[in-house]
């Protein structure tokens, strides 16, 4: 009960920063499917995570980076709202913790990438858990892909335990999120190529759907501008 007291109050939270400071821009394929299931989006920026949740009505477990459990505070929140430490050390226990979310039908997020996606731009090389958790269990897995302008990114130098990192943060302007039809997943999880090849096709997925939502906000941005300048 008090997990979802957290979890709600800092949805709403984050619904009231949107609504001031942002241009949320959203576009569904196909309604999220009820139950379990596993969000898979790419990670331009340090505050995905949190937009998610208050674009993704019900409740989610994130796996987020480890060390943001060790930030005073935000990891106690971390904790009391259900997210999942993504552990590098320890990637099965990782996945078995998501597992079980999963068998007990929640809805997991996941960010393929593993970490964020270059200041520059395009993606990272995706890595396999999700497509492993989905194997692991059955449960479909719903792609997104977000996009927002380059210049609104803030990158930010941090330091948790004693290692050097960054956070790029987008505090404001529009944001765009395309949220893309499930996709089912068969195969043995043992065998790495299938592994690979499956999450090469999300991952596919995923960019194509980054690229729908830049287009829609180029789109946006073009009709805005003067008549003499279009």
């Amino acid at each position: 009960m008090w997990q979802k007291a957290f979890y709600s109050a800092g949805q709403q939270a984050v619904r009231l920063y949107m609504k001031l400071c942002l241009q949320p821009d959203v576009h569904w394929h196909e309604p999220l499917p009820a139950g379990a299931k596993i969000i898979a989006a790419n990670h331009p920026t340090t505050t995905d995570p949190f937009y998610l949740t208050a674009l993704i009505g019900e409740q989610m477990h994130i796996l987020v980076t480890e060390g943001a459990f060790d930030v005073p505070l935000f990891g106690a929140y971390l904790r009391r709202v259900g997210h999942i430490p993504a552990n590098r050390r320890d990637g099965a226990g990782v996945l078995a913790t998501a597992a079980a979310y999963l068998q007990q039908g929640h809805t997991i997020t996941i960010f393929p990438e593993g970490a964020l996606s270059p200041v520059a731009g395009g993606f990272g090389r995706p890595m396999t858990g999700a497509v492993r958790l989905a194997l692991m269990t059955g449960v479909p897995i719903i792609p997104i892909g977000i996009h927002l302008p380059r210049e609104g990114k803030k990158v930010v130098p941090a330091r948790i335990n004693g290692q050097d990192t960054v956070g790029i943060f987008y505090p404001h302007g529009p944001y765009a999120l395309t949220v893309g039809e499930p996709l089912q997943f068969k195969g043995d999880v043992q065998n790495r190529v299938v592994v690979r090849q499956l999450s090469e096709r999300l991952w596919q997925r995923i960019a194509w759907l980054s690229e729908e939502s830049a287009a829609r906000l180029n789109a946006r941005q073009t009709s805005a501008l003067p008549t003499a300048l279009v």
